[in-house]
């Protein structure tokens, strides 16, 4: 990719995004402790067409901040072609997850947190706000979806 490409258009930057949670399996969250302590962990994840789930134990500390804060932020790519999640977050533990969540998850990743652990919970995460851009060039516009509401 050259920065000399045209920036993409506002559709296209979407069209992009959910492509992106379609195609990815791996995804950065961050959150953060009551305290304010940031961590950051690469989780695996599946989109529904309107949220991401994601799995963790919450003995860690990612599956109580996801529990207690009530909210993340995800992140792909590099710096060439960025997607930034800010969701709200709800906890489903294994025994409350709803089916379609749950074989969503073993079916993509081949994982059914459920019958690992009984630490394991699943996390709705409900994007609130999204940002997409590639290169400089594309930071104007980034934001294609406010308040849970795509904008394009």
């Amino acid at each position: 990719m050259k920065i000399t490409e045209p920036p993409r258009g506002p559709d296209q930057r979407k069209r992009d995004v959910l492509e992106r949670l379609e195609r990815e399996r791996d995804v950065w969250v961050a959150t953060a402790d009551r305290e304010g302590l940031p961590c950051l962990v690469a989780l695996w994840f599946v989109w529904d067409g309107d949220c991401l789930w994601l799995a963790t134990r919450l003995t860690n500390p990612t599956g109580r901040n996801l529990r207690d804060g009530r909210r993340a932020r995800l992140a792909f790519g590099d710096t060439q072609d960025v997607v930034l999640v800010d969701g709200a977050v709800e906890t489903y533990p294994r025994e409350t997850v709803p089916e379609a969540a749950a074989s969503a998850f073993l079916a993509k990743t081949g994982w059914d947190p459920g019958r690992d652990s009984a630490s394991y919970a699943y996390f709705r995460v409900r994007p609130t706000a999204v940002q997409a851009w590639r290169e400089e060039q594309e930071l104007p516009g980034r934001r294609v979806m406010r308040d849970g509401v795509w904008v394009v």
